[in-house]
């Protein structure tokens, strides 16, 4: 297996985001203390007459933002994904999605957090997000998305910066691998198909497609199954049609993420499926639990107690081959 090459999203954001202010003047940025490691600082440094650090302020961060969106301006607020949404979802859902001017839904701003899942490891359970999807795909006028690679971040940036109303975007802490080509497209609400296969799918998102994509290769080496692998980084809106397509040519579907199985990606697509083409379905995710403590070097332990793994892929994808319809 060729060695990965790995990048990080944060830096990606960063430059991406100066980028974006080069072109576009209306375009502000926002953060609650966490700037240095959000790296949100360095458009602070291009632009200062456009950047406001609000301190540990996250419902001020968010109104602030709203604010800016109200006089004109596309506002890009970062910080943790335990912060937002954890301590701002009153002002979220009734300063940014709520407001709806001249007919537009909620206002121009853009959340995008870093350190979410598990993998914020040393952080705790304390500060390990595994409920904002949950959270904010129930928010009107939210899009949710949770890109795999720093391709993703910067195309869904841009795309994010150049499309009317309110987003929610979450990246990893720690460096991750490529996966996406420079050319690959990235649209609002269509997930990418980034392995063809006739016997199972994998609907995964964020850390878990690279995971997905070894499971794949797993099961094509040990027992001959052609896994198809979804990277669905929408999350809301959700691509119906390339989760009915693969209900309906593979028979089954596994879904994974860095998330609570209740009400994250895998409930997303359950709802879906159920109303399209019904199909077994299995969740790979936390099952209802809080996360813990763990060092770096242990993060890897952490995932696969809550079976994150490409082994369990694998294994999950064998075990529900028998309800295959």
């Amino acid at each position: 297996m060729n060695a990965l090459t790995m990048t990080d999203m944060r830096s990606e954001y960063s430059k991406t985001l100066i980028q974006i202010g080069k072109e576009n003047p209306n375009v502000v940025v926002l953060g609650a203390d966490t700037t240095d490691s959000l790296k949100t600082s360095g458009f602070g440094k291009e632009f200062p007459d456009r950047f406001f650090n609000v301190g540990i302020a996250e419902a001020n961060l968010v109104t602030i933002s709203a604010g800016l969106a109200a006089s004109g301006k596309t506002s890009f607020a970062s910080t943790y994904a335990i912060f937002l949404p954890g301590r701002a979802v009153d002002q979220i859902r009734n300063n940014i999605a709520y407001p709806s001017p001249k007919d537009k839904q909620g206002l121009n701003v853009k959340l995008v957090v870093s350190h979410g899942g598990l993998s914020v490891g040393p952080d705790g359970g304390s500060h390990q997000q595994l409920e904002d999807i949950g959270i904010m795909r129930v928010i009107p006028n939210f899009r949710v998305f949770i890109p795999a690679d720093t391709v993703a971040v910067s195309k869904l940036t841009r795309l994010m910066a150049s499309t009317y109303g309110p987003f929610y975007m979450r990246m990893a802490r720690f460096k991750t691998p490529l996966i996406h080509s420079e050319s690959q497209d990235f649209q609002i609400g269509k997930g990418i198909t980034i392995r063809d296969g006739s016997d199972c799918t994998i609907a995964a998102c964020g850390i878990t497609v690279q995971m997905a994509l070894e499971a794949a290769d797993l099961l094509q080496q040990e027992e001959g199954i052609s896994c198809r692998v979804l990277d669905m980084f929408s999350i809301k809106p959700i691509d119906s049609e390339i989760l009915e397509k693969a209900a309906r040519e593979t028979g089954y579907i596994v879904t994974a993420e860095e998330h609570n199985i209740l009400g994250g990606m895998g409930s997303a697509v359950a709802e879906s499926i159920s109303e399209s083409y019904p199909v077994p379905i299995k969740r790979i995710g936390a099952q209802d639990m809080f996360g813990e403590s763990a060092r770096d070097n242990e993060v890897p332990l952490l995932l696969e107690k809550h079976g994150i793994t490409s082994f369990n892929m694998a294994k999950q994808v064998k075990e529900i081959r028998s309800k295959k319809l």
